[in-house]
């Protein structure tokens, strides 16, 4: 049987038979462009659409390794679209992407950049640098501008682990972009984007600690959504009563990306909720 046929005996165009790029953007590019995140706005007018949008995301280096947590809640103009959204990805072993802006652009794109990732790492036999990882995203970024200037701007904040940093305790970086594919390394240790972002980074300034363990990182990033939904409506706090908690992924050279248990974004959101009860007036 000639091995571009499948089992069914329908032929594979040749294109998904060849090696010429180890990109599958470009592929798909190539192949069904109308698949891509961009296209899929295609068209749209400034003010046309009024679509889901998400927010809050912060990220946090710690002694050992980085965070990236986000809130649940999407908006759709002055009301509540979802209360649980998941806008924190793990994206390969050693990185995780959070997303702000329009939700359902954005969800392809974070979903788009891990099948990449992947498949650079089948055809090449290694992973990308961390370099190019972040480099990658920004070329997807800069894709979807033609949307983005339409109102549909999608913000990713790239968090990873650097294997070969000459410091294993500060191998966790940081690293936003904006709209046109601009891509910036966040040497301070952390970083926020999204509606809430001014309080988040606000609460992070005053509570970041490089040396913190895991633990202590997790209190933080909670700390900064909490202070961002206690004056950003768009961003969604701890909901005790429907148990509804922010999302996280840490990143440690040991263990990789892993996605935080919810048992322990629960317990930490009830330690600041508590704590807070206790003394309402104060920030981070």
């Amino acid at each position: 049987m000639d091995n571009t046929s499948n089992h069914s005996g329908f032929a594979l165009p040749a294109s998904y038979l060849t090696t010429t790029t180890s990109s599958f953007t470009d592929f798909l590019r190539a192949e069904a462009p109308d698949l891509l995140p961009g296209r899929r706005g295609a068209g749209a007018q400034p003010g046309g659409l009024d679509v889901p949008h998400g927010t809050t995301i912060v990220a946090v280096t710690f002694a050992g390794g980085v965070l990236i947590a986000g809130d649940r809640r999407a908006t759709t103009g002055n009301l509540i679209a979802t209360r649980d959204m998941d806008k924190v990805y793990v994206t390969d072993e050693y990185s995780a992407v959070g997303i702000a802006g329009t939700a359902g652009l954005a969800l392809e794109m974070v979903r788009l950049y891990a099948v990449e990732l992947a498949h650079y790492e089948k055809l090449e036999g290694v992973s990308l640098s961390l370099d190019g990882k972040t480099n990658k995203l920004s070329m997807m970024v800069k894709a979807n501008l033609d949307v983005a200037m339409a109102g549909l701007a999608v913000l990713p904040l790239f968090v990873g682990y650097d294997t070969e940093a000459a410091d294993p305790k500060r191998g966790g970086r940081i690293v936003s972009y904006d709209v046109t594919g601009g891509r910036y390394e966040e040497h301070g240790g952390y970083h926020a984007i999204g509606s809430g972002s001014l309080f988040a980074k606000s609460s992070l300034k005053k509570l970041h600690d490089p040396d913190a363990d895991l633990e202590g990182a997790v209190r933080v990033a909670v700390e900064a959504l909490y202070d961002a939904a206690d004056d950003d409506t768009a961003t969604g706090g701890p909901d005790m009563v429907r148990r509804i908690f922010p999302t996280a992924v840490t990143i440690t050279a040991e263990h990789g990306a892993v996605r935080l248990p919810a048992e322990q974004a629960e317990a930490v959101s009830e330690a600041v909720v508590n704590d807070r009860a206790q003394r309402p007036g104060r920030q981070g």
